[in-house]
């Protein structure tokens, strides 16, 4: 009966840690969810990082500087996850914002490492 439990119920206990759940902490700075995303994306836990990433924006849409760094990093995840596709186009997307005249107070290196990345990835499309 006891390798009958192990056998059914092990396999369980990894299923059920695998799926965890992000808690976004109230109150948290556009800097702290960065931060956390950065750590989950580091340990490639690419769902979790993508929640905090997402909490950014929902968070704090008029923070220019946090937006675009979680743009930036949402469509890296993307380009890491091989969704070439769509890291291309919320790549563009991001460099849209940088074709207005207050884009001059945006964070440059955002529009130049997605310029790289979109020819990284039209190199890979020629590739195939």
């Amino acid at each position: 009966m006891k390798t009958l439990f192990i056998f059914l119920f092990f396999p369980l206990f990894f299923v059920s840690c695998a799926a965890s759940q992000v808690v976004i902490p109230p109150n948290a700075t556009a800097e702290k969810l960065i931060q956390l995303a950065q750590e989950e994306s580091d340990k490639d836990r690419y769902g979790n990082a993508l929640e905090y990433y997402w909490a950014v924006l929902d968070t704090y849409p008029s923070r220019i500087d946090s937006v675009c760094a979680a743009e930036y990093e949402i469509a890296f995840i993307h380009y890491k996850q091989r969704k070439y596709t769509e890291a291309k186009n919320e790549l563009n997307q991001l460099l849209a914002r940088y074709d207005n005249p207050e884009a001059e107070t945006y964070p440059a290196q955002y529009k130049i490492l997605a310029g790289i990345v979109i020819k990284e990835i039209e190199e890979k499309e020629k590739g195939k």
